[in-house]
């Protein structure tokens, strides 16, 4: 493993521990030429998974769009960083038992809107607004009543 910092190729573990329930390995690595200290996550490769998206083009998955569209959601709402990776998790976890090699950008969303509603009313709403791509108020206020109504 490659030092972020200094670059150098001999670096060696100084921990190890089982993260994310089991489900990645962390880290603790240390440079053995600058002496500083960094974490890696070690987790199970899946099979590749490609992503249609709604203009029908295709991309591979991308945990990190979905962790930055969920932050952007929850800014300045009282969620943590764990509830947000929990979630990530939860999708993650259903889309890949899917087993399928493609799956829609639509499922993706939809899960993650799922968890968001059950997690926080606030960041659900934002996140459906930007997914869900409201053209004028009158959408953005049913899906608001939809809300209030549970």
């Amino acid at each position: 493993m490659k030092c972020p910092y200094c670059g150098e190729d001999d670096t060696r573990v100084i921990d190890s521990r089982p993260a994310d329930e089991n489900m990645s390995i962390r880290r603790r690595r240390q440079c053995d030429k600058c002496q500083k200290r960094f974490t890696t996550y070690e987790r199970v490769e899946a099979i590749p998974l490609v992503v249609i998206k709604k203009d029908q083009t295709r991309e591979p998955y991308d945990r990190t769009k979905i962790e930055k569209g969920l932050f952007r959601s929850c800014h300045k709402r009282p969620v943590s960083v764990p509830q947000m990776n929990h979630l990530v998790d939860q999708v993650e976890a259903k889309v890949f038992s899917k087993e399928e090699r493609e799956i829609p950008s639509s499922y993706i969303g939809e899960l993650v809107m799922q968890y968001l509603e059950e997690l926080d009313a606030v960041a659900y709403v934002r996140f459906a607004s930007i997914y869900r791509e409201f053209k004028d108020v009158d959408t953005f206020m049913e899906e608001l009543k939809k809300i209030l109504d549970k």
